[in-house]
């Protein structure tokens, strides 16, 4: 079974879930009455973001820091804290960071910090990777891309997390589909796979390699309703 560090940096490819699958850790933690302290660290993405939960993670005391643009129609990299301080403190701190280059070129602006935290065994770098987004279809191509986050970052990932979804219309099919590419995935970048998760609304299917960890889906389009797990 997965047990978090006292830092969790959560990376992927664009679109892979990764704001929902921080948020959903963050809201799992703090039920267990951990402190918790949530980074919106994606200066790439100005539409589903982890700012987007302020007021649902203040309900359940989790203290989120987002740069001072997050949620403006300014969207500027630009990130006003600090972060190690923010490492040093208290309880679990996840690290939710932008896709793409310029999510892992931000990310290695701290890798000093981190990695600090990595020689001591006090952190995860997770990469969420969904087999149904674009440049993560296959192993082979999930492979290159984390590579390239690892060189970009200046960091090591430590774990894996198949979270492979299309939203709302995901299936336990689909998910048991994606199951092979993620040992295949494993083997290539000799990473062990923390958990498979699988949404809220799918009936978790047969995965004997594997923990699941089954996620509420509370990133959602704006026409649709705010999930039960956030109020």
């Amino acid at each position: 079974m997965y047990e978090p560090k006292k830092i969790i940096v959560v990376t992927g490819h664009f679109g892979s879930g990764k704001t929902n699958f921080s948020t959903a850790l963050a809201l799992s933690l703090a039920a267990q009455g951990k402190p918790v302290t949530v980074v919106d660290f994606d200066l790439v993405n100005p539409y589903f973001r982890t700012a987007d939960f302020k007021e649902a993670f203040a309900r359940h005391g989790i203290t989120l820091r987002a740069p001072d643009y997050a949620n403006t129609n300014v969207d500027i990299p630009s990130v006003q804290f600090d972060l190690g301080g923010l490492a040093a403190g208290e309880g679990h701190l996840i690290i939710d960071v932008g896709g793409d280059e310029d999510g892992a070129i931000a990310l290695g602006r701290y890798s000093h910090v981190l990695n600090s935290y990595a020689e001591t065994n006090e952190l995860d770098m997770l990469a969420v990777v969904s087999f149904r987004r674009y440049l993560t279809r296959t192993a082979a191509d999930a492979a290159e891309y984390l590579r390239g986050i690892e060189r970009t970052s200046r960091m090591k990932l430590t774990h894996l997390v198949n979270n492979t979804n299309l939203g709302m219309e995901t299936t336990a099919a689909m998910i048991a589909e994606s199951l092979p590419n993620c040992r295949e995935l494993s083997e290539l970048m000799q990473l062990p796979v923390a958990c498979v998760t699988v949404p809220d609304f799918v009936t978790a299917p047969d995965i004997p390699d594997y923990d699941v960890m089954q996620v509420p889906v509370v990133v959602r389009l704006p026409w649709m309703p705010q999930s039960e797990a956030l109020n």
